[in-house]
């Protein structure tokens, strides 16, 4: 009987925090099944035998310093999208896709090689080593390549 009235308190509290979730999820507007619903869109690279995977750099600027003060880097290419990661004036990125007005960046906070600087004969989605996602191309000038 006692295991029982324990039970019963833990779904009473579990349901009580995922009411509590749906709510906040309520009042910003986004529900459960539209968070499930976003999922992440791959950057894409490669695809030609004679180019390097990415095919230029470009370098994050014109973001206001007394603004936000970083570039969002999001998960798809729309700000629809989650936010992944804060990139900065002055960072280096490998342009490696294109989406409308948004770009599709291999990078990393660290100076590292992303493998990316040679031919990719197939296109595929970036895993790795560096961090990727989607930027909004307004904020990035041309670089290298």
């Amino acid at each position: 009987m006692v295991r029982k009235m324990e039970a019963d308190a833990m779904v009473s509290k579990l349901n009580s925090r995922t009411l509590g979730l749906a709510a906040a999820l309520a009042l910003t507007g986004l529900s459960v099944s539209a968070l499930a619903q976003q999922p992440q869109v791959p950057v894409l690279a490669g695809g030609e035998a004679d180019y390097d995977a990415c095919g230029s750099q470009g370098v994050v600027r014109g973001l206001d310093p007394n603004g936000d003060g970083f570039l969002a880097v999001r998960g798809g290419p729309s700000s629809k999208y989650g936010m992944l990661d804060k990139i900065y004036n002055g960072m280096i990125v490998n342009l490696c896709d294109q989406r409308g007005n948004l770009l599709g960046v291999v990078y990393s906070h660290e100076t590292r090689d992303c493998g990316v600087g040679t031919p990719w004969p197939r296109r595929q989605a970036y895993s790795g080593p560096c961090r990727s996602g989607w930027v909004y191309r307004k904020f990035v000038a041309d670089y290298a390549g």
